[in-house]
């Protein structure tokens, strides 16, 4: 980002650019940053939220996407969207999907599933004395009900309204205690489910990761791995592939903002190469921008490519109010509802209605 910033420089002589990178808890930095005077022209933030630009803190961008609109997916404009403007522009895409060993699966003769169900099932096989079947997290839970509740046609959040408590959310995360019950998930590893190790070492042969972690599969197994995204639920269902990422923003308050869009603009719109290679060169990710990802050799073959191909098929974002007052209760349901504490249609209920006041106040 140095560099960029330099070469950006060379091109802008008037405008200079100071790089300050924040180790450790960056989100409780930022944010503590943003409540004062010396808080960046420029930010990136993991989890895009709409609070930020309700409350003025971000400048509207629709004017820096320009013709290169059309090259962003309707799921990454909708991300920064609020209220018709976009508050933001999509650095990298983070690609979540499920990995599974093709010659484990082969032997014991299971398919890749393509159904919960199946899923389900394969998970129990795959387990035995020795491991599990799957692993999606070191809580059992992981990504499950969000993915749970999409595969089966429910949302998260709908038009200002949390639709977690949906019936087909009920359905759909009440039938993941099958997997609860046949002891079928890795619980408790060294590594939580973001890092490969329990596919890499052999402990399971399916496990939810991100693209980032595909060169260290790729080079601990070669090719007997494939990618597939969360099965649809059922008939009329669909699969699921998560996307998060990271995105820029221009502070609405701060002292350059004109400046900040000149930059923001220069990077993530107009500087082809230099997308590619931070996509490629600093992990592993799939830049946002279509024609980019085309000309990413790393991501047109193999399953790279299936999982760029997944991406865009099935690829699904959090809502961009899915804060921790939103997301919480909905995942300490799960939890309760996965270990059988409780009615899951009253859990759900309940989770959806407290999320629903911290949205209310989010959005005015």
């Amino acid at each position: 980002m140095t560099r960029y910033a330099a070469e950006f420089t060379k091109a802008h002589p008037q405008i200079a650019v100071k790089v300050t990178w924040v180790p450790g808890d960056y989100g409780s930095k930022l944010n503590a940053s943003l409540l004062t005077d010396g808080a960046p022209d420029v930010f990136e933030i993991g989890d895009f939220s709409q609070a930020l630009a309700r409350r003025g803190q971000l400048a509207p961008l629709d004017d820096v996407y320009g013709a290169a609109k059309a090259e962003f997916s309707q799921g990454n404009l909708d991300y920064v969207t609020v209220d018709g403007k976009l508050y933001g522009v999509k650095m990298i895409d983070d690609v979540m999907m499920l990995y599974y060993r093709k010659s484990v699966l082969a032997k014991a003769g299971i398919t890749p599933p393509a159904s919960f169900d199946a899923l389900v099932a394969a998970a129990k096989a795959l387990t035995s004395k020795s491991g599990k079947g799957l692993f999606v997290g070191n809580d059992g839970i992981g990504d499950m009900p969000s993915l749970a509740v999409l595969s089966n046609g429910g949302q998260l959040v709908a038009d200002g309204t949390v639709a977690y408590g949906s019936p087909q959310a009920v359905e759909a995360v009440t039938a993941l205690k099958r997997l609860t019950d046949d002891q079928s998930l890795l619980l408790g590893f060294t590594t939580d489910w973001w890092d490969p190790s329990a596919l890499v070492q052999g402990v399971v042969p399916m496990q939810w990761c991100g693209l980032w972690a595909m060169p260290a599969i790729k080079t601990a197994q070669g090719d007997d791995f494939g990618v597939l995204p969360w099965p649809a639920f059922k008939a009329g269902g669909s699969p699921v592939v998560r996307v998060g990422g990271w995105t820029s923003c221009v502070n609405a308050k701060g002292k350059n903002v004109d400046a900040a869009k000149s930059f923001v603009k220069w990077l993530w719109v107009e500087q082809s190469a230099l997308q590619k290679d931070w996509s490629e060169s600093y992990g592993f990710h799939v830049p946002p921008r279509r024609p980019v990802v085309e000309a990413a050799d790393k991501l047109t073959q193999g399953q790279a490519k299936e999982t760029v191909e997944l991406a865009a098929k099935y690829g699904k974002s959090n809502p961009n109010t899915w804060d921790s007052e939103i997301s919480t209760p909905f995942a300490a349901a799960a939890k309760k509802i996965l270990t059988g504490q409780g009615d899951a249609a009253q859990l759900l209920a309940d989770a959806a209605k407290q999320a629903q006041t911290a949205l209310d106040k989010q959005r005015s």
